[in-house]
């Protein structure tokens, strides 16, 4: 799997998810298998460049190559604009987001409400790639959409090629529309058609949980690569277990309760690192819940977690909790799709 003249480690992708994608998170994903991590998403919008959100978004330092940056707006220049900046602080690749369903995002007509808008589309993806993507030191310019506004709309093979036509590199598509949000289930009927119908490498994203989803989606579809997003969070070893069944079809037994421990604390400490302890101690809380869900007694144990008012106490707490799992490992269930 190649984005312009960057070559995959493999054909899984981390998805960019606002909140959770930050510089610890994609390390760590890209350790235990994945081949590609796009960013949390940054606006486009001046006014945000220098925030302390956005310059902590666009921080890669250290982080495995390629850089792929993922930008949302509505007006084309600024766009366009938004994307030479994130070069200049180090993105290898740009990706244009039109599928976000969230309310704030599409509320001010970026993110998914762009598919509304065919012609808005183009000009946004052409002004990106014309500032970026053309001449010998083009920087690859990627696109990720929804299938559609809603179920009666759905105009995702317009969208792809309209996207092919201003030399986009890469199309991913999550297979639910705008109104769907998350709920239901993808479908994948759309994201085949748009396969047979352009030529530039496809992506799958949604409802993608498990090594067996992943070989049936990639042979229903045909796409060149998957996106996994939600069923990564806490779950950051999927990409091997993926990897693995792909290339032997076998799958690999579920981790230990001493590996994963293992894993969250190498997570946790870059987590504390990179936030500092304010921030960090904070938005921690969410992978820990997602870690321990499935796990003996993880909601009780999650409520007394939040409790903890500095990192090293809530360290010391998920380590005690861990230890107490493997005195009864004999009686955990780690749910495979937690």
């Amino acid at each position: 799997m190649q984005i312009g003249p960057h070559k995959l480690a493999n054909a899984l992708f981390v998805a960019p998810m606002a909140g959770v994608t930050d510089r610890p998170f994609r390390q760590l994903c890209k350790k235990l298998g994945a081949g590609y991590a796009v960013s949390e998403m940054i606006a486009s919008n001046a006014l945000l460049w220098n925030s302390e959100k956005t310059q902590r978004r666009a921080n890669h330092s250290g982080e495995f190559k390629p850089i792929a940056v993922q930008i949302a707006g509505a007006d084309p220049n600024m766009m366009a604009l938004a994307a030479k900046l994130n070069i200049d602080r180090g993105a290898q690749i740009i990706d244009i987001n039109m599928g976000c369903p969230a309310k704030k995002v599409c509320n001010v007509a970026a993110g998914s409400a762009l598919l509304k808008d065919q012609p808005l589309v183009q000009q946004i993806v052409e002004a990106v790639v014309n500032a970026v993507g053309i001449g010998p030191d083009a920087i690859p310019v990627t696109l990720k959409i929804r299938t559609g506004w809603d179920r009666e709309h759905k105009n995702a093979l317009t969208i792809a090629k309209i996207a092919e036509d201003a030399g986009i590199s890469m199309l991913t598509i999550h297979g639910r529309t705008r109104a769907d949000l998350y709920h239901g289930e993808a479908e994948y009927d759309t994201i085949r058609a748009v396969k047979d119908s352009i030529s530039i490498p496809v992506v799958a994203n949604g409802d993608i949980t498990s090594p067996e989803k992943a070989q049936w989606v990639l042979e229903y579809t045909g796409v060149d690569a998957l996106m996994i997003g939600r069923a990564a969070q806490g779950r950051p070893w999927i990409f091997r277990e993926i990897n693995h069944y792909l290339k032997t079809g076998q799958k690999l037994p579920n981790p230990q309760i001493a590996e994963i421990q293992a894993i969250m604390n190498e997570h946790l400490l870059d987590h504390y690192a990179f936030y500092g302890e304010y921030t960090g101690l904070r938005t921690a809380r969410k992978h820990i819940g997602w870690y321990c869900k499935g796990l003996r007694n993880s909601h009780t144990f999650r409520h007394l977690m939040n409790t903890a008012d500095d990192c090293k106490t809530q360290l010391n707490m998920v380590n005690d909790y861990f230890d107490e799992m493997k005195l009864h490992s004999d009686q955990l269930l780690f749910l495979e799709a937690a």
